[in-house]
């Protein structure tokens, strides 16, 4: 018996790699091709916003540079004079109950709108869906002071609006100078309760009348404005939906009414939520249309936080007031889009939250 000879070869350890080096350099690399973007906004973003806030704290006159040593810090006064009381606050009451109906009638029915229009144009037996979808497009791309000329021809006393009501035999009124509340329905006072009690310098009656006859003619110009653009966002998310999920449903018995709301709109919740969002943020930052065709009139029912952040600005001089009313309406818009996210949110159902507990 013989013994072989068993030759062991050392094992030969790799170079260690130096991840942190290669790391570091994609860093800088990002770091460097990111430089160019953030420089653009740090100049013309992040400074005026620092610059603002400090006004909204300031006594500034406009002249000048903010940061000079005759510019001196006032603390919360600013913001004080919008709730404390006398005509500013009653201003910033009105804008934001007009603004407050402004976007509690047109941010649903333009999101639905637009839903609607997307599930036209996308079925495949549509002829023409091209020139369609161009159609219910085109006044998104339009300019929003040309529309507002428009609006300002269709909506006059002896424009094409009027004349239709009057074709059904009604009497159609003189809209952009019209300041009557419509849920008020004709109502020049209400309830003792309703007209004693007060937000902002306005009692509860003025808060739960609605918008004016003027302001529904501006939403109904928003609303035809910006359904094209959230149809295109609708209609880009019904074309990614899966066909095999409308096969099973179909299979299954499911009608069309039960498989939009049980498949399709399920579907389009993350969808809808940026819709949604979207058309808060545009709603409450509404200003070129209110600058051009009612400059806040009549009687101020038409009066908006962006337009009178800006009357008060430029027109009235108290720089510190307009940057306070924009940095508010910053909150606000923060505040009414985490709504639509809580609304929104993917919910478990009630026995997988139950099966988590017990495990």
């Amino acid at each position: 018996m013989s013994t072989g000879t068993v030759t062991v070869t050392p094992e030969v350890s790799a170079p260690p790699r130096h991840h942190g080096g290669i790391r570091r350099r994609d860093a800088a690399a990002g770091w460097l091709f990111t430089a160019p973007v953030l420089v653009i906004l740090g100049l013309f973003l992040a400074v005026p916003v620092v610059m603002a806030l400090w006004v909204s704290v300031s006594d500034w006159s406009g002249r000048g540079s903010p940061f000079s040593s005759g510019v001196g810090f006032v603390g919360g006064a600013n913001y004080q004079a919008l709730v404390a009381g006398g005509l500013t606050t009653s201003d910033f009451g009105i804008a934001l109950k007009n603004n407050l109906w402004y976007v509690l009638l047109v941010v649903p029915i333009q999101t639905a709108l637009s839903l609607l229009l997307a599930l036209l144009v996308n079925r495949q037996t549509i002829k023409g869906r091209g020139f369609f979808r161009t159609a219910f497009y085109f006044p998104s791309v339009t300019s929003s002071v040309a529309i507002t000329v428009l609006w300002l021809f269709l909506f006059s006393t002896t424009g094409a609006i009027n004349k239709l009501i009057a074709f059904f035999g009604a009497k159609g009124p003189n809209w952009f100078n019209e300041p009557a509340a419509v849920f008020h329905f004709g109502a020049t006072s209400g309830p003792d309760w309703m007209m004693k009690g007060s937000a902002l310098g306005m009692s509860w009656w003025d808060w739960l009348g609605g918008p004016s006859v003027a302001m529904c003619a501006l939403m109904s110009m928003a609303i035809f404005t910006t359904s094209g653009t959230f149809m295109l966002i609708y209609l880009a998310a019904l074309q990614n939906l899966s066909p095999e999920v409308f096969e099973a449903a179909e299979v299954d018995g499911a009608s069309s009414w039960k498989a939009f709301w049980y498949v399709t709109l399920p579907q389009l919740r993350a969808t809808t939520f940026t819709v949604v969002t979207l058309g808060m943020i545009g709603c409450w930052q509404v200003f070129d249309q209110i600058y051009t065709a009612t400059q806040g009139g009549p009687a101020k029912t038409t009066l908006t936080p962006a337009y009178l952040s800006y009357s008060a600005s430029f027109g009235q001089q108290k720089w510190g007031v307009g940057a306070a009313i924009a940095f508010v309406l910053f909150a606000i818009i923060i505040v009414f889009t985490l709504v639509p996210r809580w609304l929104l949110r993917e919910r478990t159902p009630r026995a997988a939250r139950a099966r988590k507990a017990v495990a």
